[in-house]
């Protein structure tokens, strides 16, 4: 294989083997590297703008029977500090949210032996009774899977089910690593790689949009890395010509702090910044037809997140009004709707909010307030 070679043929848009993936990664230079990562940005979405949004990462619950080695959120069931949030309490944090200026909601939790499909069907029906406008961003495939496994369904159906009563958009969690070898020892109560992926394929057929997610720097091989990629796109190249798909990727670093995986030595946080750089390059070298790449500022950090823009990520996601479960981890970085558009600026960039979709949206009315008055603070 020859480094240039193959980053001229990515250059072109055409689709490397998972073996071509992890030569590049091995071997090409990091500046090579960051420079195609950004010429396919500029292909993909041709301006200065890098987008964010405002939402609130809220859970249903935090019972959950998966046993993940890599969580330390979820609680068993009949744990003392077992919960599942109540319309009342979702309420509260919705009129925050929209406080802020959000009106997304993104909604996960654990998988609840006892919450089945009606559970979920009553709380978004209720939660877009109360906010017609709120925008649900709610479970993921290993949910999806669970509720199916649940019913004695299909994925389709819960699907079906979930749209009806007011999903919006279907978030890329519980991906990891969708080689079966690493689920097994990292998630073994969670679903395969192959059932995470036809969730996936049977949201898209339904027009249903969702995004596509990476934690990686534990167990798993680079090869097994690039064959995650290789796997989404294919999943891309499938969707109906009337869907999105996968409207963005977004990768980021395993957080081991007191995970049941660093205990046992078995797996540590060792990505360095320089690695998570790599890596948004090769997710924009080895998936052409997604269009949006996210920096993970939340695990990364600002620093590296702006670097990352100049190598492959057009997008800085959310300010996180609430996150729980990779900050559970040991994540700590936060940001407010001031800093991170001052954070896209710093790096040579305009700040735009946008909706899950990628569609533009004006500042709310009470950010662009807060604003003037900082200003006036200044003049003063």
């Amino acid at each position: 294989m020859n480094i240039n070679d193959l980053l001229h043929r990515a250059l072109q848009l055409e689709s490397l083997s998972a073996e071509e993936g992890v030569f590049l990664f091995e071997n090409a230079p990091m500046t090579d590297l960051m420079h195609v990562g950004h010429r396919l940005r500029q292909h993909h979405v041709p301006n200065d703008v890098v987008t964010w949004i405002i939402d609130r990462n809220s859970n249903t619950t935090n019972v959950c029977i998966a046993n993940c080695k890599f969580c330390n959120f979820y609680r068993k069931p009949g744990h003392e500090e077992q919960y599942t949030t109540t319309i009342e309490e979702y309420k509260v944090k919705i009129d925050e949210l929209y406080k802020y200026g959000g009106n997304q909601l993104l909604l996960q939790g654990g998988h609840h032996p006892d919450l089945g499909l009606d559970f979920y069907v009553k709380t978004f029906s209720e939660l877009k009774a109360l906010y017609p406008d709120l925008k649900l961003h709610a479970l993921g495939p290993p949910e999806i899977a669970h509720i199916a496994k649940l019913e004695q369904t299909t994925h389709t159906e819960v699907l079906q089910a979930l749209k009806d009563s007011g999903l919006d958009s279907l978030p890329g969690a519980g991906a990891e690593i969708l080689s079966n070898r690493v689920r097994r020892l990292i998630s073994k109560g969670k679903c395969t790689g192959e059932e995470w992926l036809d969730v996936m394929r049977a949201a898209h057929q339904l027009n249903i949009t969702t995004s596509a997610t990476m934690m990686f720097g534990h167990i798993e091989t680079n090869l097994e890395r690039m064959e995650h990629l290789v796997d989404l796109r294919q999943v891309q190249s499938e969707k109906p010509a009337d869907s999105k798909g996968f409207v963005a990727f977004i990768p980021w670093p395993f957080m081991d702090e007191d995970t049941i995986l660093r205990k046992l030595k078995r797996a540590r946080n060792d990505v360095t910044s320089e690695e998570y750089v790599k890596m948004i390059a090769m997710s924009r070298i080895m998936l052409p037809n997604v269009t949006n790449i996210q920096a993970s500022w939340l695990t990364v950090g600002k620093q590296v997140a702006q670097v990352c823009l100049h190598s492959g990520a057009n997008d800085f996601g959310s300010i996180m009004i609430e996150e729980n479960v990779v900050s559970a981890a040991g994540a700590r970085f936060r940001f407010t709707s001031d800093g991170i558009q001052e954070s896209i600026r710093e790096a040579g960039f305009r700040p735009q909010l946008r909706t899950q979709e990628y569609g533009y949206r004006d500042l709310p009315a009470n950010i662009i307030q807060q604003n003037l008055n900082k200003a006036e603070l200044i003049v003063d």
